[in-house]
């Protein structure tokens, strides 16, 4: 079993998500008392909105790389970046590691295409739905016709995301 490393805490709630369901596969498989192995890094999620608001996403693409190279060092085999919007800077974390980087919309795209879904609706923070990063690799990598709401509807989905999921309001 390789160990997974997890850059986390981009909030702890998305962490919980991916740790839960990580412990939950391997248990499915495995049997018995079979947990997985995680090797994590846990963000203050404030200190990384303040990096990008006051220094932009480079500097915050810095930061991970820096404590995915850590993970790395710390054994892990393979990363994962427990967010979606963070992705943006996946590209630079990637390229800071020797590891295997599985990229959310990688593991998305394979899904949708194995249930024969062309077209997917993306919802998440402002970022996430306005950038090319997540969309633009769904649709050159796997295809997919990919729809935003409106700005209206982009503004009210990312307050929901920051005022209630990332609280814990589900």
């Amino acid at each position: 079993m390789k160990t997974i490393g997890l850059l986390a805490g981009m909030s702890w709630e998305s962490t919980e998500l991916y740790y839960r369901a990580l412990n939950e596969g391997v248990k499915k498989r495995l049997g018995g008392f079979h947990s997985a192995r995680v090797a994590m890094f846990s963000f203050d999620f404030q200190e990384v909105l303040d990096i990008v608001a006051h220094h932009g996403w480079e500097a915050s693409a810095g930061l991970l790389a820096m404590k995915a190279q850590q993970l790395q060092a710390a054994g892990a085999e393979l990363l994962l970046l427990c967010s979606n919007t963070p992705h943006k800077v996946a590209s630079q974390i990637e390229q800071a590691v020797q590891i295997p980087f599985l990229h959310i919309a990688d593991a998305t795209g394979r899904r949708v295409k194995e249930r024969g879904i062309t077209t997917v609706g993306l919802l998440g923070t402002i970022t996430t739905m306005e950038g090319d990063f997540y969309s633009g690799r769904l649709s050159g990598k796997f295809g997919l016709g990919v729809l935003v709401p409106t700005k209206v509807d982009r503004e009210l989905v990312h307050r929901a995301v920051f005022d209630e999921l990332v609280m814990g309001i589900v």
